[in-house]
């Protein structure tokens, strides 16, 4: 084989591998895509059962239950619609997680509507700072700069 069809067959086999390459990370990555959804949402599309799912809203004040185990909580999720999903928990949950803020809990539905989460995670807004800084006496704008 001379050099040049060498160099086409080389290419042509490297270009078969990234191309295969690409296809095995995008098919594992699509297993492990989670959805999001809203309230709002999962009120007008139906429960999403067959997948991995993320939800995300505030935690309704007076929703918060922890129970005897000092483990497991459950508490509604809602949006700005009247809306709402009622989430079970079975871990430690996040230092900024409480009733009236944000969060974002990853897990699946179950068919009766409920949702069991595997994960936690707050949200803060724009104004939020670390416990840590503050006791220091930095302002907001001292962190920026």
């Amino acid at each position: 084989m001379k050099p040049k069809n060498q160099r086409l067959v080389l290419l042509a086999l490297a270009g078969v591998a990234v191309v295969g390459a690409v296809i095995l990370a995008m098919s594992a990555m699509r297993d492990q895509a989670s959805f999001f959804y809203a309230p709002a949402d999962v009120a007008r599309q139906g429960l999403p059962l067959d997948r991995g799912v993320r939800i995300g809203g505030m935690v309704r004040r007076g929703s918060l239950h922890r129970h005897p185990d000092g483990v497991t909580i459950d508490f509604l999720v809602g949006d700005e619609t009247p809306a709402t999903i009622r989430v079970t928990y079975r871990g430690i949950t996040p230092d900024l997680f409480r009733e009236g803020s944000g969060v974002i809990a990853e897990g699946r539905f179950r068919p009766d509507g409920a949702f069991t989460a595997s994960e936690i995670l707050a949200k803060h807004d724009e104004n939020y700072m670390p416990p840590e800084l503050t006791r220091r006496g930095m302002h907001k704008t001292d962190a920026v700069h």
